[in-house]
């Protein structure tokens, strides 16, 4: 049977209906029947294995993500434009609304005369930043990522940079990509201890999960140590996801020749592509949210 032929890489024994093998975890080559023949292996295989490992990560890390970060506005489910103050952040339910349906939630408020809700889920609007506040840690308090990347955001912002790394480290196990992309900031400028390797670890958790800036920031460490083509499909996918920083690093890499004319026209589709999608004549009508929460560090 295929369960036969799957064997322990150490001794051999095959895989039967009593004797079940686990994978290798980081390269998904080979089989162990048992953590002392994994062990036993160890020798024979980590080369193998880092290899594989490496090539595991790199197809994750270079492949499209299907949106941004931002990912869609939950009322009218349009992608979020990559601009913060095209959107907004509610505090009471980490909910972030494209300005269109803010901006049409709110006439209808003031022409019902209506007291202000939050455009989503119809809870009372804050009365100022206190508030929020309350309502950001009453989330944070339920594991919201969104809410406790905030927090994080506040004492950041407040030069706390050792209660931010606490706030930021658990929102990014929830898996928040902002809060990755923070991470590497605090290990970039040495806000709690500089470390390249961690800074690079969260840039590449927060590209992976559609985070523009920290894919184009991957670009230049790339163009850097002279990955060059690597460089260029970290810039290709940020302008896919409609990265005006990337576009116009590619432009100019077009101009000097290291970019074909083909490669920078696909980029400009695929970043045009991506700006028409978070576009519709309500947002187009509704002016910019000057107090938008800032949802990414430039």
């Amino acid at each position: 049977t295929e369960a036969a032929d799957i064997c322990c890489a150490s001794c051999g024994i095959a895989e039967l209906d009593d004797i079940k093998l686990k994978t290798c975890d980081a390269c998904d080559l080979v089989h162990y029947c048992s953590d002392e023949c994994q062990q036993e292996h160890r020798p024979q295989h980590e080369l193998r294995c880092k290899e594989r490992a490496a090539e595991l990560r790199d197809e994750i890390l270079l492949r499209q993500p299907k949106s941004s970060f931002m990912g869609d506005c939950p009322i009218c489910f349009l992608p979020l434009p990559l601009d913060p103050k095209k959107s907004s952040m509610q505090s009471c339910c980490s909910k972030v609304v494209c300005k269109g349906c803010s901006y049409a939630d709110y006439q209808r408020q003031l022409e019902e005369r209506l007291g202000r809700v939050c455009p989503f889920c119809r809870h009372l609007a804050p009365k100022g930043e206190e508030e929020a506040h309350r309502n950001n840690m009453k989330r944070a308090e339920a594991n919201d990522p969104i809410a406790i990347r905030c927090i994080g955001a506040k004492h950041y912002s407040a030069g706390d940079y050792d209660t931010a790394f606490e706030y930021w480290t658990k929102a990014a196990e929830l898996g928040d990509a902002v809060a990755h992309f923070g991470l590497s900031l605090l290990y970039e400028k040495g806000d709690v201890e500089k470390d390249k390797k961690k800074e690079i670890y969260h840039l590449e958790k927060a590209a992976i999960a559609g985070h523009h800036l920290a894919r184009f920031k991957l670009g230049l460490y790339e163009r850097k140590n002279e990955g060059f083509e690597r460089a260029v499909k970290h810039w290709i996918i940020a302008a896919n996801l409609g990265s005006d920083e990337a576009i116009g690093v590619l432009k100019q890499c077009y101009i000097m020749g290291k970019v074909t004319k083909e490669d920078f026209a696909t980029a400009l589709r695929g970043h045009q592509a991506a700006v028409d999608a978070t576009k519709s004549l309500q947002r187009e009508a509704a002016p910019e949210i000057a107090t938008a929460r800032e949802v990414y560090w430039e």
